[in-house]
């Protein structure tokens, strides 16, 4: 840990503290664990957290949190300096910035907050007192280790590990998802939430291969496969939709956050890639198979979850998902149906239908 000045903290003095998590889904649900630890070592202390509007759903109802500032993903200059200039004005004690990215130090540079805390980033270390490295040489870090490590720089032991934590569905949302599962008459059905995407090339499993977990899966007719993604997903959605003629339920791009993790409590298995859904079913009691390309599960895999992970070692891993070094996304797609089955298999073997509606 790098500590400008040797500032000595004394936790007793902090009653006004900023989080910074601007996106994404799995990125901004890792960083709970962190809130439990901070709520749980400044009892008294006000709680404000920023993120952009597409994922407030993700920490929206938190009760640890006591204000959330919503940032619209694309905003003007002159808008961006007025957010700051409220910033400046709750005159927080301490800000720490969960993210790193270009917005999140310049929001925390500017925010005049006594004490700033980050991660080691080049050409943005002059922004925070406080350094911390993201990893150590021969030793990954989980990213919730990462975050935990960020509020342990405030002088606070934190011993236990903290689960993930995600606020329930609201009452419509949850009333809207059981009308779902009895419309499509998966009441007493083992339910797979498949995963269809992951956002871009380098985690997208591929057609061919979800076409043929999908078939090797619908052989058990206890089995209801439900497809999960969002709304940029439709295209891979009729892609497998028109080259299986099995019966297939579809919740592609009709669900939002809170209702996806609500499907997912209601289901008797995840099947995806490492992906923000994946981290949604961590926070729920559900079995998770995923399977890894790019990413390492070392850093990203389903934090204290019930979950198989599925990886293929290739030099070239992790890499930074700019260029696949052989064009062919092997590191995932390299990966057979039939593993994925056979893993997903062990846990359906062992669900019983869920939830009596």
């Amino acid at each position: 840990m790098n500590q400008k000045g040797q500032q000595k903290i004394d936790p007793s003095a902090i009653k006004k503290i900023l989080l910074i998590r601007l996106r994404r889904i799995g990125d901004i649900i890792m960083t709970t664990p962190a809130l439990s630890a901070l709520r749980e070592n400044f009892p008294q202390a006000h709680i404000s957290y920023i993120v952009e509007k597409p994922y407030r759903e993700l920490v929206e109802g938190n009760p640890i949190l006591d204000e959330i500032h919503v940032l619209p993903k694309n905003q003007s200059t002159k808008d961006f300096l007025r957010f700051i200039h409220r910033i400046r004005k709750e005159k927080y004690d301490v800000i720490l910035d969960f993210h790193g990215g270009p917005r999140a130090s310049l929001i925390t540079i500017f925010s005049k907050a006594k004490l700033k805390i980050g991660y080691r980033i080049k050409y943005r270390n002059f922004v925070y007192d406080i350094l911390l490295p993201r990893g150590r040489k021969n030793r990954c870090f989980h990213s919730v280790e990462n975050h935990i490590n960020l509020v342990k720089a405030l002088g606070v032991p934190i011993i236990t590990p903290l689960p993930l934590y995600l606020p329930q569905a609201r009452e419509y949302e949850a009333e809207r998802v059981k009308k779902l599962v009895k419309e499509y008459g998966l009441v007493g059905f083992k339910i797979v939430a498949l995963h269809i995407s992951a956002g871009n090339e380098f985690r997208n499993w591929g057609v061919e291969n979800l076409v043929e977990l999908i078939r090797l899966l619908s052989q058990h007719p206890e089995i209801k496969i439900v497809l999960i993604g969002a709304e940029e997903d439709k295209n891979a959605e009729e892609i497998i939709l028109k080259k299986t003629s099995l019966p297939l339920i579809s919740l592609v791009g009709r669900l939002n956050l809170r209702e996806l993790r609500e499907l997912i409590l209601f289901s008797s298995l995840f099947v995806g890639p490492d992906s923000g859904p994946m981290h949604i079913a961590a926070s729920t009691p559900t079995p998770i198979v995923a399977y890894f390309g790019p990413t390492l599960p070392a850093h990203f895999a389903p934090w204290q979850a019930k979950a198989f992970v599925i990886e293929k070692e290739f030099d070239c891993r992790p890499c930074k998902q700019k260029r696949c070094l052989y064009e062919d996304f092997r590191c995932l797609r390299s990966i057979k149906p039939e593993e994925v089955y056979r893993a997903s298999f062990r846990f359906i073997e062992k669900a019983h239908g869920k939830h009596k509606l």
